[in-house]
């Protein structure tokens, strides 16, 4: 039996190109395989003189519940054996090269990896069902996709902490109250409204919007290379600890995680 590909494209006409994470069953969760189709997605629409606005949704009636917890081994994904980096890092790495518009239509769940992908892109659609979350206290572990620098430039220092500290969930209210959103539809109207703003766009010369997208992220590149800095290092001193351990074996038994058997007694 063929297996799915984890990333539909769909270019059209007017040079919008539809990238659509596809692992529905899953809840378009990441694993090794989709982190590298959606880089290798991500670089060939940068190349593609064809795409003017690449518009990034989810198949399922979900964006992405991030990295695939099924697949957890308790270690930080190596190296390829060419020297390369692991498909997330190599993915970030597209994200952040990416030098066309960028739009995420958003709907059902976007936690952890899905959420700061969501808020690694130029323009934020939600829908009515978002539920989106930025698990990582909870997890044991710390943000990624440079979400660290991402999300407070966003939102602000103080929301940013505050949904950074509390993992809440936030649902299309609060994601537009704060800042994560730039509008909020119902989930029948999402793609459409996407589509039609990512036409808006595309109509103009690829030059200029290529252009008008290095100019405002310039004041952002030192602050985004920063953050994929400590991220990644304590990323790798906590992925695999005993409280990262804790949180992903609760969550595989349904269970709330216990964390004070970790705090030292003074």
């Amino acid at each position: 039996m063929t297996e799915e590909p984890r990333i539909l494209t769909d270019l059209d006409g007017e040079g919008v190109l539809q990238l659509t994470l596809n692992r529905p069953r899953r809840k378009n969760a990441f694993d090794e395989a989709q982190w590298d189709a959606l880089a290798q997605a991500l670089d060939a629409a940068r190349e593609d003189a064809q795409v003017a606005v690449v518009v990034l949704t989810g198949a399922g009636g979900n964006f992405s519940s991030g990295a695939d917890l099924s697949s957890f081994s308790g270690e930080p994904p190596p190296p390829r054996a060419d020297g390369k980096p692991s498909a997330f890092f190599a993915c970030v790495d597209a994200i952040f090269a990416f030098d066309k518009p960028l739009l995420a239509g958003v709907q059902g769940v976007a936690v952890g990896g899905g959420c700061t992908l969501a808020v690694a892109a130029d323009i934020v659609y939600v829908g009515e069902s978002v539920r989106m979350r930025l698990p990582f206290a909870n997890l044991g572990l710390v943000p990624e996709i440079a979400s660290s620098y991402t999300l407070q430039s966003a939102i602000g220092r103080q929301r940013a902490n505050e949904l950074m500290f509390t993992a809440e969930w936030i649902d299309a209210k609060r994601a537009l109250e704060v800042g994560l959103a730039a509008r909020a539809l119902p989930d029948d109207a999402l793609l459409a409204a996407t589509m039609g703003k990512a036409r808006e766009i595309a109509q103009w010369p690829i030059s200029a919007l290529v252009g008008i997208k290095r100019t405002l992220q310039s004041v952002h590149q030192a602050g985004i290379a920063a953050a994929r800095e400590i991220e990644d290092k304590e990323m790798m001193l906590r992925a695999g600890s005993p409280e990262n351990i804790e949180a992903v074996v609760a969550f595989m038994q349904k269970r709330a995680p216990d964390f004070k058997q970790f705090r030292k007694k003074s």
